[in-house]
């Protein structure tokens, strides 16, 4: 309960430092986790043509797939629904279900970004973290997902890239 009472405060203060210019930022960003861009940057990275080679395609496509079938099943357990906003606040961009828990599009981001960080290396792996992880932070800031909804998509990512891929 305490947990879920601090999920919902840091949301809120979250949501209520919004300014225009990373209404728009975080709005493009946010995007990096869809779909149609981590599936694309997996096929893509298993035809060989992106730094890491195939074989970084072949554990991002794994992790992509497995994680994502995680965050489906997990979403229907769980069943959270999308957050409260409070008054005079709205979501900045449209939610893809009604399910909060845990933020598909932070397990996603995550999910492609760590075979890439790993197979690049220095600085561009911090990049490339870095900008998974703004994803998570994304979601939240445009009030689709809570603080933890983002956390568990991250572990969710973290657990299955370190199970099939680094075990």
């Amino acid at each position: 309960m305490r947990l879920r009472k601090f999920d919902e405060r840091l949301f809120a203060a979250m949501i209520m430092r919004r300014h225009p210019v990373l209404d728009r930022l975080m709005r493009a960003l946010t995007h990096l986790g869809d779909a149609a861009v981590t599936i694309g940057i997996s096929l893509i990275a298993l035809t060989g043509v992106l730094p890491g080679g195939r074989l970084t395609g072949l554990h991002a496509a794994m992790t992509l797939a497995v994680s994502h079938g995680l965050v489906q099943f997990l979403k229907r357990i769980v069943s959270r629904a999308r957050p409260r906003l409070p008054v005079g606040f709205g979501f900045l961009v449209v939610p893809p279900d009604r399910f909060s828990f845990p933020s598909g599009h932070a397990t996603s981001s995550l999910a492609v970004a760590l075979p890439f960080a790993f197979a690049l290396g220095g600085m561009a792996s911090l990049v490339v973290v870095g900008l998974a992880l703004t994803v998570g932070f994304s979601r939240c800031y445009l009030g689709v997902h809570y603080p933890g909804d983002v956390v568990m998509g991250w572990v969710l990512a973290m657990g299955t890239y370190g199970g099939l891929v680094l075990a």
